[in-house]
């Protein structure tokens, strides 16, 4: 899994990743309190890195330990 929505999206969902990622693997729901990252569709390309107003996202290599489990959160939301 390339990049990691991790817990300071958790109920902010600002949503300029969407606009910056190109190819759409940023997804939620009406009900979900953060954006998940499609690990099967992400290309590891930074954009949405580089855009987030709360740093939420990491690449799965710099994902913070105390978030290691948004990893397997993030890929369980798609089926």
């Amino acid at each position: 899994m390339p990049y990691v929505i991790a817990e300071p999206c958790i109920d902010v969902k600002d949503g300029a990743c969407l606009d910056v990622c190109p190819v759409d693997c940023i997804k939620t729901s009406d009900d979900a309190k953060q954006y998940y990252i499609d690990p099967s569709r992400c290309i590891d390309c930074r954009a949405c890195e580089l855009v987030c107003p709360v740093t939420a996202i990491f690449s799965d290599y710099d994902l913070p330990e105390k978030w290691r489990n948004f990893a397997a959160i993030n890929a369980r939301f798609f089926p």
